[in-house]
């Protein structure tokens, strides 16, 4: 895990960087934050969070590549959370809850982890908002030469001395009275902006249209049959 953490922080200290938005990050080192982003896009977030000195938790699933993620944010200040939407999904939640309220933590969640649909808000994320009164940050980054890895998520890897973008967006509040079909009406609307913010980033490069909605064993399969 050590000479992969290397080769991220090799990679983004060989890039051009152009930020937007990042200096807020500053105002959420001691605040409770819940930072989102998709599954896919999770490499270069982890040197930005680490050199904006926030040390805070990341929600992991606790099969193998789960673990193997978690073991890959220590080396940039993220202890891990075990669980996901489909399996611990109640002891992450209280225990999420727990760290934003008594340690003002910040939350990072891959929110259509860990095996879709891709580009997909689960309710994890608006939970932890509902009952904490914190923000959800939505954030992205985007490149100008890069490397989709063929699976569900299309890992994105930057490549080289390239241009890295990063966008931290506006936080967004989820009032702890949603329910119903409000509630599922807040979800559409920050996925909207999620995936607006991803596909605006891409565009600048002309990049590969990542595909919206679809899981892993839907990937394997449609793969499978090529």
């Amino acid at each position: 895990m050590g000479l992969i953490a290397g080769l991220i922080w090799f990679i983004f200290f060989t890039s051009k960087h152009r930020f937007t938005n990042t200096k807020s990050l500053k105002q959420y080192r001691k605040k409770p934050v819940i930072f989102v982003f998709f599954h896919g896009r999770c490499a270069m977030l982890s040197p930005v969070i680490a050199t904006a000195r926030i040390h805070g938790y990341c929600v992991a699933s606790n099969h193998k590549d789960g673990r193997m993620m978690a073991c890959l944010q220590r080396f940039f200040g993220l202890r891990a959370i075990y669980g996901s939407t489909s399996e611990g999904s109640i002891a992450v939640l209280r225990k999420g809850v727990r760290l934003i309220k008594e340690k003002n933590a910040a939350i990072c969640i891959s929110v259509d982890g860990p095996s879709g649909p891709a580009l997909h808000l689960q309710d994890g994320a608006l939970y932890f908002a509902r009952m904490t009164g914190a923000p959800i940050v939505p954030c992205c980054f985007s490149a100008s030469r890069v490397k989709f890895l063929n699976r569900w998520d299309r890992f994105l890897i930057p490549k080289l001395f390239g241009t890295i973008t990063v966008d931290i967006g506006e936080p967004i509040y989820v009032d702890s009275s949603l329910k119903g079909e409000a509630f599922e009406q807040k979800r559409q609307e920050i996925e909207a902006i999620m995936v607006k913010q991803l596909r605006n980033m891409d565009a600048e490069f002309n990049l590969f249209k990542v595909e919206q909605g679809i899981t892993s064993a839907q990937f394997k399969e449609l793969h499978r049959k090529k």
